[in-house]
């Protein structure tokens, strides 16, 4: 599959599906969202307490965590749903095929297309989103919150991985739809609130290494974690430190679940699709 894989086919799959998106407009308005909440967060984020201003760049993290949680897995789900059953319905897929290029080549190139467009907007939209306080930070606080913006992209490619299998697998745009709003429901809304009842329905006897295992089993809350443990002072405010196994907080393993997140869907869809 790798071996006789043509990179540029690939590029041109993916160029396409990345122009597409800049001329629908999709990138900018994508980008404004993030950029004004970024904005907003930053410096009015603790209104509630009393104080406007931006508190620092651990705070506006944290802020930024919940908020990117709703938002990103969203936007992904949405903009890969009908990357294929939508090119089946319009009978451009048949013709795609009737090509000189496989399947693998025209799933890879629409992924790495609409990832390019995923990340393109939320780099200009949280870079730009802090630009008016970029002399109130410093050179660590700048790593801190790049390292943010990357895991949200590769929360983004979970989500968009899974937003391609569910293209794969749905016959028509409808089904497609509606099982990508549904998987963000699971996944945002219902999936801690599971997690919540069976603590609760556990009496305590559940231990940490089960449930650091479970909370595995969530792109959002790998997200949450590689964001929590890059700082104590976010630690602080979330208050998980004492109830996650210790391999499960280094950023490196974090890194690699979410890894396998972006993979083993795209895998299972290139599978179906051939």
């Amino acid at each position: 599959m790798f071996k006789c894989m043509e990179l540029r086919q690939v590029r041109i799959i993916a160029g396409k599906e990345f122009r597409d998106r800049i001329r629908n407009l999709w990138v900018l308005a994508v980008a404004v969202i993030f950029s004004l909440f970024a904005l907003a967060i930053a410096y009015f984020g603790s209104a509630q307490q009393g104080s406007v201003g931006f508190r620092g760049i651990d705070v506006t993290i944290a802020s930024l965590v919940s908020l990117v949680i709703y938002l990103v897995p969203l936007i992904a789900l949405i903009l890969g749903y009908d990357a294929v059953v939508g090119e089946r319905e319009r009978g451009s897929l048949e013709l795609l095929l009737s090509m000189p290029i496989t399947r693998f080549e025209v799933l890879l190139g629409k992924y790495l297309g609409l990832s390019a467009a995923l990340a393109c907007s939320t780099v200009i939209g949280f870079g730009a989103g802090l630009l008016p306080l970029a002399s109130q930070l410093g050179t660590a606080d700048l790593y801190h919150y790049l390292g943010f913006v990357l895991s949200a992209i590769l929360m983004g490619m979970a989500f968009l991985s899974l937003s391609l299998l569910v293209s794969v697998l749905t016959s028509d745009r409808m089904r497609a739809s509606g099982l990508a709003i549904a998987l963000w429901f699971f996944f945002v809304l219902i999936f801690d609130l599971l997690l919540t009842g069976a603590l609760v329905a556990s009496q305590g006897s559940l231990s940490s290494g089960v449930f650091g295992a479970l909370l595995m089993l969530n792109p959002a809350d790998v997200f949450r974690l590689l964001n929590i443990f890059s700082s104590e002072q976010v630690q602080a405010m979330y208050g998980l430190a004492t109830v996650m196994p210790e391999n499960l907080t280094q950023p490196s393993v974090l890194a690699g679940i979410m890894l396998g997140w972006i993979v083993i869907p795209f895998l299972i869809a290139n599978w179906r699709f051939k």
